[in-house]
């Protein structure tokens, strides 16, 4: 399945030259199933439609670990719009809980204050492992280099990325995608599926940090988080109660760091 579709622009001011096909980015629904019964739908760029329905579960609380997820399944083969999940007998009480109350922390019509809802979070996500600082001056150069991961960006100029990497700074995995939770959820998801997210220790955003970021970053236990754009207060507030590091471009050789210092030795 294709994730960008040529087409011709009109450009003005008004000019017969030529202009070459332009790249827009595929947006289609996924609908992720959870033990036969719809759980959610989404809105994203085909593919990695596993991975995606891993990291969301992930995100969501509904599994810990991979084999808390008995079989992950597309629906109609490898262009698939649904992925079916069926979580290991011992998380069925979890689910329920979530199937009961359709009440997620991650949805932002939750109606409740920032306050509670930074309260809730703290108690509910799992605590951050210590580990050595990183480099601000690679964290920094990572940010940097975010553009040279984004091909489906280069071509549309419309994708987000999330990029992931170990205390070494390898690059774990990278993953673009119309929507920025969406490219978060591809990247955790697929190092999840293949045991290796227990490495990751910075990821970095090419959009702003929300506090549902923050949230999946946790609960992928990656305690660095930086970013090209800002992040909101609430981010900061759900950030710095789980020690978490908040960092963002702060222009050529710069780097603003809105909480966490400790963790990149500052």
């Amino acid at each position: 399945m294709s994730r960008s579709i040529p087409r011709i622009p009109v450009i003005w001011p008004w000019t017969a030259a030529p202009e070459p096909p332009l790249a827009l980015i595929a947006e289609e629904p996924l609908a992720v199933r959870v033990q036969g019964r719809p759980y959610v739908v989404v809105m994203r760029t085909p593919g990695d439609e596993k991975a995606h329905a891993a990291g969301l579960c992930l995100a969501e609380g509904l599994v810990d670990a991979p084999e808390d997820i008995a079989a992950l399944a597309c629906c109609d083969g490898g262009d698939s719009n649904t992925v079916t999940v069926t979580l290991a007998p011992g998380r069925l009480a979890i689910y329920q809980r979530f199937a009961d109350r359709r009440m997620f922390v991650s949805q932002t019509s939750c109606g409740i204050c920032g306050r509670e809802l930074v309260e809730e979070l703290h108690q509910t996500l799992p605590h951050l492992a210590e580990g050595p600082a990183l480099d601000p001056a690679r964290v920094q150069a990572s940010i940097d280099e975010l553009a040279r991961h984004q091909p489906l960006r280069a071509a549309t100029r419309a994708a987000h990325a999330a990029a992931i990497y170990d205390r070494s700074y390898t690059l774990l995995g990278v993953a673009e995608d119309v929507g920025r939770h969406n490219a978060l959820d591809k990247c955790v998801g697929r190092l999840f599926l293949e045991g290796r997210l227990g490495s990751a220790a910075l990821v970095v955003l090419s959009s702003r940090i929300s506090y549902e970021l923050v949230q999946k970053a946790a609960r992928a236990q990656i305690p660095v988080v930086a970013a090209v754009s800002r992040p909101t207060a609430l981010a900061v507030a759900l950030a710095e109660s789980l020690d978490m590091a908040l960092v963002t471009a702060g222009g050529p050789g710069r780097l603003l760091i809105h909480c966490g210092s400790r963790r990149l030795g500052a």
